[in-house]
């Protein structure tokens, strides 16, 4: 269906192409409790061949708007208002008021979308090409034209066309099958591409590579792209311009530049206060107070007053309303009656001005007096990944060697923060620093006592395993899986208190767990500690599941991506906690993350270190500034490149640099590289890297690295550059 230029709400502007209007969009869904608005009276205008990234915390409404923009909410939703679609050559077309076979061909031939799970978005029976020939076939279109596009496309995301196109999904890495899903997007060559979290579960070099691709692709193709994501960061290099949401409406929109620099509604200038980077000053991170508002009960007035540092009762009233940054040519709009005075308000600072030291203790690099909690040495552990054709046929299983060949001490009260790819070993080795993986190689000794010699009490025991059980702790990544359903926040905290201290009472264990909770700012406790698990918010669950876990006083506890689950604006609570918590139950974390931006602020604020991993082994580890600041590995300098920073200024200076990286897919760790592993993606390799695997050594800076480079003396310098690499310095 077609609508007539008169009949379109807004008159379109003559400096910007529109291509989606978007006028009073509300969708809904009726519930027992009543009707729950998850999105609320929405106008926003998007310009042909712009990149457009909306941001916002989960829960804001920024999946729903995706939705809409496709007409795809599902029943029982329902989605009103006006979307209004600009083709480059014909008549606006409302896509509220499309048939379902209107809709499937727009959806694909005019708007296409990428979601978050490249994996479900797969039939795992069906290879990849045709996946690609169902889609050309349902809508009718050139066969071969089309196939021929789609090699081109993945051709241009650097994936093997031939290879991939006759591949079944699960022979896809994670950083590959979101390649090819955007590829399959594309396919039929639609004006705007909607992606809604679509790099959310990758690692931040994949993202990052993502990033960068999509910029190309753009260009290329002439592309109108919405970008939905909750990491700030990740987008605001790639945006021509950043629309922010909070409880169900945009609250603030603007170029990305002039948003960045000059926020003017306080909610956008306390989420860039909240979330951690690599380049701003840890001072100055710290989270939004209280919560988003219930989509059933969302506040009269203004949704973020209840947060609002500038409240009055205007804000609680009545609707702000959009008032025009400075300059109107600019497009700076902001939702909020007090934008001038927010500045004042919620001061942040996008990039750290001086070199600062660690806010808490002291950097513990080599020649400490602490003692060592757990010791790793010469550590291996590999898996065989063999199947029952493979036991039948072949003399060779194929094995993962997941961790190879690892040293490492942990001492007490110390933070050390392990950082790489997926698959790189991260959470192989954590496991097997608490005794939850045996090692097929070397030993690991608790307090000097070995942990597996105690548990199988073989030779002289001098800690039980009991106490070293006790004493090693887990926080997962997913905290309502860890949490039985059918417990109270108070059985569950109460179980360990039961168990490790038995002199304690009914009423000595409920109020020490009461305690606990007010002190992590669960009040209050006596509500809390009644509810389930379903009943927390992600925040709450692993607040509980940290309290547990220090509930049996441990030495250390290994946090397996405790935080990567919860909200961007919610992660520097959640740490800061963490380092509460250690100074109050004196103990030490082992910290795993694939994102340096996390690392770099739970090590750095406690002092502590960071390790980085690469299939299986610990190639850099010292003082995390030091690794921050003076990379040694071109590894960990790849890591660094793929940490978005949020200066503008910076991020226009990375993104024109070349990649430091030859490839982005990381090899098969069924069969890893000779040598140095990292050589196949090595920027600096040489013919020496093929032939032997550097040992952990001094670096020039004050931390150790795996890398020939740290050794002037090593053949390495005398070696022929390897094929694809310029000739080094």
């Amino acid at each position: 269906m077609t609508v007539s230029e008169s009949e379109i709400s807004r008159k379109r502007s003559t400096d910007n192409d529109v291509i989606l209007e978007l006028r009073n969009v509300e969708v809904t869904f009726d519930m027992d409790r009543g009707t729950s608005r998850v999105l609320d009276g929405v106008d926003m205008e998007i310009y042909r061949d712009e990149i457009l990234g909306v941001i916002g915390e989960s829960g804001s409404g920024k999946s729903m708007f995706a939705s809409a923009l496709l007409h795809a909410v599902v029943e029982p939703g329902r989605t009103s208002g006006e979307i209004i679609y600009h083709p480059e050559d014909g008549d606006p077309v409302d896509v509220l008021s499309l048939t379902e076979s209107e809709l499937e061909s727009f959806r694909w031939e005019e708007i296409s979308m990428v979601f978050q799970g490249a994996m479900s978005s797969f039939n795992p029976t069906m290879k990849i090409g045709e996946h690609f020939e169902e889609t050309i076939k349902a809508h009718n279109a050139d066969h071969d034209e089309r196939m021929a596009h789609a090699r081109r496309i993945l051709d241009d995301l650097y994936l093997d066309s031939d290879r991939v196109l006759d591949s079944y999904p699960h022979e896809l890495s994670g950083g590959m099958q979101q390649r090819v899903l955007i590829a399959l997007s594309l396919v039929l060559e639609p004006e705007v591409l909607v992606m809604d979290e679509p790099t959310a579960a990758l690692d931040l070099l994949m993202q990052r590579s993502i990033i960068r691709l999509l910029a190309k692709l753009q260009e290329r193709y002439d592309l109108t792209i919405v970008f939905i994501t909750h990491d700030l960061p990740l987008v605001a290099g790639l945006s021509d311009r950043l629309a922010v949401m909070y409880a169900f409406e945009f609250v603030e929109y603007a170029p990305s530049e002039e948003l960045l620099r000059h926020a003017s509604h306080p909610y956008t200038r306390a989420l860039l206060k909240s979330v951690p980077s690599v380049d701003a000053p840890l001072e100055e991170l710290h989270a939004i107070e209280g919560e988003s508002p219930d989509p059933v009960n969302v506040p009269e007035g203004c949704s973020y007053a209840p947060r609002c540092p500038l409240a009055d009762d205007q804000c609680t009233t009545a609707e702000p309303g959009y008032h025009t940054v400075d300059d109107p040519e600019d497009g700076h709009r902001a939702a909020c009656f007090h934008w001038k005075e927010a500045e004042d308000a919620v001061s942040y600072s996008l990039q750290q001005e001086v070199e600062t030291q660690p806010q808490r203790g002291t950097t513990r690099f080599g020649g400490t007096t602490s003692e060592t909690i757990i010791s790793l040495e010469d550590v291996s552990v590999t898996f065989d990944e063999s199947g029952l054709l493979d036991r039948l046929f072949s003399d060779e299983a194929p094995v993962v060697q997941a961790v190879n060949d690892v040293s490492l001490d942990i001492e007490e009260n110390e933070v050390v923060a392990l950082v790489g790819e997926s698959g790189c070993g991260k959470t192989t080795l954590g496991k097997t620093s608490i005794g939850l993986q045996r090692p097929t190689e070397g030993s690991v000794t608790y307090r000097g006592q070995d942990i597996w010699d105690a548990k199988e009490g073989r030779g002289d025991i001098d800690v039980p395993h009991d106490e070293i059980r006790r004493s090693l702790q887990i926080i997962h990544q997913d905290p309502g899986s860890s949490l039985n359903p059918t417990r109270t926040v108070l059985t569950s905290l109460a179980a360990p208190l039961k168990k490790w201290k038995p002199e304690m009472n009914a009423n000595e264990r409920e109020a020490y767990v009461y305690n606990l909770l007010e002190r992590v700012g669960m009040k209050p406790a006596s509500d809390y500690a009644m509810r389930f698990p379903h009943q927390l918010s992600g925040g709450e669950k692993q607040r509980v599941a940290l309290l547990r876990a220090l509930l049996m006083s441990p030495d250390l506890i290994l946090a397996d991506e405790a935080v990567s689950a919860l909200d961007v604006s919610l992660r520097v609570e959640m740490m800061d906690l963490m380092l509460e918590l250690q100074d109050l139950f004196d103990t030490s974390f082992l910290f795993i993350s694939h994102d340096f931006s996390n690392a770099r602020y739970l090590a750095e604020k406690s002092g502590g270190r960071i390790g980085i991993m690469y299939l299986g082994e610990l190639v850099e580890i010292g003082p995390a500034e030091e690794v921050l600041r003076n990379p040694s590995h071109p590894y960990t300098k790849v890591l660094k490149w793929a940490t978005p920073a949020m200066d503008p200024d910076v991020a226009a200076a990375e993104s024109q640099e070349e990649p430091p990286i030859r490839k982005i897919d990381v090899p098969d760790p069924l069969n890893p590289p000779s040598g140095c592993r990292f050589h196949t993606r090595c920027p600096k390799a040489r013919e020496a890297c093929k032939r032997a695997s550097p040992e952990l050594r001094q670096s020039d800076h004050n931390s150790r690295t795996a890398c020939f480079r740290e050794d002037k003396t090593h053949e390495y310098w005398n070696s022929e550059p390897l094929e694809g690499v310029e000739e080094a310095e």
